[in-house]
């Protein structure tokens, strides 16, 4: 055998063992998420604000997990990995949310399970999600509106008087007196 030949062989038999131990490595990460009793699911969503690694995912509010990482697609969409409890069957047709814990309180997800028969298992997708709401996007629409309501009221408070053109007093004034003495 040449010197040659050993090397090509020596570098093919380096390439499966390299080959088998990064198999070795995921297969072991996929059983050790299911022997911890977890799975691991993503979400996409548009927006994330206040979301980190560690935020808990709700489903009828108890705790069934948290959130296990965060990314950017390649479309600069959020990307969550939710770690589950795989003691809590949830249907592949759920949708996650961002919720905020009262006007100013922490964030988290919140599942809510969907009708399907077949539940998530590691590595599936939340396809269906609501992106979350910044409470300061939602203080500027309130003040919006109130201006838009205030604009209305002073309309409407200029028209007003010029529809009032009519007879006005106090009950027995002769303007308003009618069959009975009182009305017209």
């Amino acid at each position: 055998m040449s010197l040659e030949s050993k090397e090509q062989m020596i570098g093919g038999l380096a390439l499966v063992v390299l080959l088998a131990v990064i198999g070795f490595m995921n297969q072991t990460r996929d059983l050790s998420t299911a022997a911890d009793g977890r799975i691991r699911v993503d979400a996409l969503f548009g927006r994330v604000d206040g979301i980190a690694p560690g935020a808990e995912v709700r489903l009828g509010g108890i705790r069934i997990g948290s959130v296990a990482d965060q990314r950017l697609d390649d479309r600069f969409r959020a990307v969550l990995t939710l770690s589950l409890t795989d003691s809590v069957p949830v249907p592949k047709d759920s949708s996650a949310s961002v919720q905020t814990d009262g006007l100013f309180g922490g964030k988290f997800i919140v599942i809510e399970p969907g009708g399907s028969l077949d539940n998530l298992k590691t590595g599936d997708l939340i396809a269906f999600t609501q992106d979350s709401q910044v409470v300061s996007d939602i203080l500027e629409l309130i003040i919006s509106q109130g201006r838009q309501a205030l604009e209305e009221r002073k309309a409407g408070a200029i028209a007003a008087p010029a529809a009032a053109d009519g007879p006005t007093g106090a009950i027995g004034d002769p303007g308003l007196e009618g069959p009975s003495g009182i009305f017209k």
